[in-house]
C-alpha cells in the first residue's frame, strides 16, 4: 500500500516572487519623489523676490529728507504702497495732506520738525 502511485496529487510548483524587487522599487522611487520635493522645496526658498511693499519699505527708509520735494513726492509714491491697515492709512492720508506744501512748487523748504515727526510716526506703524 505504501508503494502505490497517486496521480491526483501534483508535484509542488515554483512560483516566481517578484514582491521584494517591487519592494526595492518603491522605496527607490519614494526616495526619488522626496529628493525631488527638498530640491524644490530649496530652490523656492533660495529665489524668493522681495515683494513690492518690501522695496517700498526699504526705499522709504533710506530717505534722508534732506531733499524736500524729491522726498515728498516719493513718501507719497512709495507711502501708498506699503500703508495697508487702517491705521497706517490714516497716518498716510495725514502725511500725505502735511507734504502738499513741499510739492507742486519751484521753490520748497526743507521738512519741518511736524513732518519729520509725522514721516517717523508713519515708518513706525507700518509692518512689513
Amino acid at each position: 500500500m505504501n508503494n502505490l502511485k497517486i496521480n491526483d496529487i501534483k508535484q509542488l510548483v515554483t512560483i516566481p516572487d517578484y514582491s521584494f524587487y517591487i519592494y526595492i522599487l518603491l522605496i527607490i522611487l519614494a526616495a526619488l519623489v522626496l529628493l525631488l520635493v527638498i530640491y524644490f522645496i530649496i530652490k523656492s526658498f533660495l529665489n524668493r523676490k522681495k515683494s513690492d511693499e518690501k522695496i517700498a519699505f526699504e526705499k522709504l527708509q533710506n530717505l534722508c529728507l534732506k531733499n524736500s520735494k524729491e522726498d515728498a513726492y516719493n513718501i507719497t509714491k512709495y507711502g501708498k504702497i506699503v500703508a495697508k491697515d487702517k491705521r497706517s492709512k490714516k497716518l498716510y492720508e495725514e502725511l500725505k495732506e502735511e507734504l502738499e506744501k513741499y510739492k507742486y512748487k519751484k521753490e520748497v523748504y526743507e521738512f519741518d520738525q511736524s513732518t519729520i515727526n509725522q514721516f517717523h510716526r508713519f515708518m513706525d506703524a507700518i509692518d512689513v
